[in-house]
């Protein structure tokens, strides 16, 4: 039985949602005896300061729940499962360094910001490079032959090579060639691809990281957006893996990505695992320890799996979340400049929080609407919502050409 890909999921998802459960009130009842509690900020929304005292750093009871099944059931010896595990393991002490001094500390800034940026970089250089110089990194590509049927016929290059290529949505010819980007670097294209890639994948992995962190702001909003996410990642890496299933689709075959499966099952479990304490009211907050690691190894999973493009869709909500706060920060400086006045788009950014704040209520914005606040939980489930419709968007671009 252990031989199945899918007897490992499963048998992964259901350790870590168990895991989660069994120890997460452990966890918490810890950290309350150690007084390690949030000092949310006053925002002036309904319920904001009654979240004070509530257990933060509870991004352990993830990192714990995930990282165990994935050393029962996983293939340590697959490159992509190293890769994965240094993600996480990296990813988890850089947010509970932040975590740490914000607690501990007393600083409510924690880590410095170019120093968490160092730290995302790193891993982002790390994952890179690695895939650059691994010879088990390989790929078969596929090739649409045009034989005048109704239905083409999709076949895989003979052999397995390395390549600079990655999954591109809405094109028949659908293999974007980082190295085609740099055409005019002539005999030292294919060289100059790795670099591009190595770069494109560290943006990725900071830009992902910290939208994930931003939309940490409202109960069970990050952890449930990351596991519909998480499903979503993890067909595309079982149908990546699986040659018929490759060829049907149109999309390259990428041997040994299969063990991601488990890996993404545990991370599903995790999740929704401790989501059973997270869910609003929440008993823990996952703190910086989650966000960074949750949204850092979706986006290691998504350029190992060679779907890097497709996370504009499923990491939608944190694109949004991110673009909100950019767009409140920009406007609000240049009217600053200009009219000796800074003004904002929305009642306040990141995003989520814009919903919780009445309309015309002393608060001068472009946007006002909604007049009456939303209550936090209708505001996590719709974005919830809004993740499920991205992510079966993502999945069906595949056959939208």
């Amino acid at each position: 039985m252990f031989q199945y890909v899918s007897f490992r999921s499963i048998m992964a998802f259901i350790f870590s949602l168990l895991i989660a459960t069994f120890i997460g009130r452990k966890i918490i009842l810890k950290l309350q005896r150690m007084q390690i509690g949030d000092v949310p900020r006053d925002l002036d929304v309904e319920g904001q300061l009654s979240k004070k005292g509530t257990p933060t750093m509870g991004g352990i009871i993830i990192f714990l729940s995930l990282i165990v099944p994935v050393l029962l059931f996983a293939k340590l010896d697959n490159i992509y499962i190293i890769l994965m595990l240094i993600s996480t393991v990296w990813l988890t002490l850089l947010g509970f360094a932040d975590d740490y001094i914000k607690v501990f500390k007393k600083h409510r800034e924690g880590l410095k910001g170019k120093f968490k940026i160092i730290g995302q970089v790193g891993i982002g250089l790390i994952v890179g490079l690695t895939l650059y110089l691994s010879p088990e990194v390989v790929i078969r590509e596929n090739v649409q032959l045009n034989n005048g049927l109704p239905n083409e016929e999709v076949r895989f290059e003979e052999g397995e090579v390395k390549s600079t290529k990655t999954t591109i949505p809405f094109f028949k010819n659908n293999n974007l060639d980082y190295a085609n980007l740099v055409c005019f670097m002539k005999e030292h294209k294919q060289a100059a691809g790795w670099v591009l890639f190595v770069l494109v994948t560290i943006f990725i992995v900071t830009a992902v990281s910290n939208g994930a962190n931003l939309t940490d702001g409202l109960d069970g909003l990050t952890t449930g957006t990351s596991a519909i996410i998480g499903v979503g990642l993890g067909i595309l890496a079982y149908v990546s893996s699986n040659m018929n299933f490759a060829s049907y689709l149109n999309i390259m075959y990428i041997p040994g990505s299969e063990e991601l499966v488990i890996y993404m099952s545990a991370f599903v479990g995790a999740t929704v695992g401790f989501l059973w304490f997270n869910s609003f009211p929440a008993q823990v907050f996952m703190g910086d320890t989650g966000s960074l690691m949750l949204g850092g190894v979706i986006a290691v999973f998504a350029i190992i799996i060679r779907k890097e493009l497709m996370l504009l869709f499923f990491c939608g909500v944190f694109l949004l979340e991110s673009l909100s706060v950019m767009m409140q920060v920009s406007y609000f400086k240049w009217t600053k400049k200009r009219y000796g006045v800074g003004k904002r788009i929305f009642k306040m950014a990141p995003l989520h929080h814009h919903f919780q704040k009445p309309g015309n209520a002393g608060i001068e914005a472009l946007i006002q609407k909604p007049i009456k606040a939303i209550p936090e939980s209708k505001i996590v489930v719709r974005f919830w919502i809004i993740s499920l419709l991205l992510a079966a968007f993502a999945i069906i671009t595949l056959k939208i050409r």
